[in-house]
């Protein structure tokens, strides 16, 4: 009997700011820029890419000049 997988994105959990620090902290201990550079495209996903665009002024379709 084989058990069934399903794949975990770890961003459903990222529910607040106090989990976000958490997660972001255990990143850098890490002291890996790859697994860093992973960590915050997780957070991005948690926190909605449109979100962040708006609270920063970028437009993720046009570089702005």
């Amino acid at each position: 009997m084989s058990e069934e997988m399903t794949r975990y994105d770890p961003a459903e959990d990222l529910k607040s700011e106090e989990a976000i620090a958490v997660f972001m902290a255990e990143a850098f201990k890490t002291e890996d820029a790859g697994y860093v550079a992973h960590a915050l495209e997780v957070v991005a996903r948690a926190r909605g890419l449109a979100g962040i665009a708006n609270r920063t002024d970028l437009d993720r379709h046009q570089p702005k000049p």
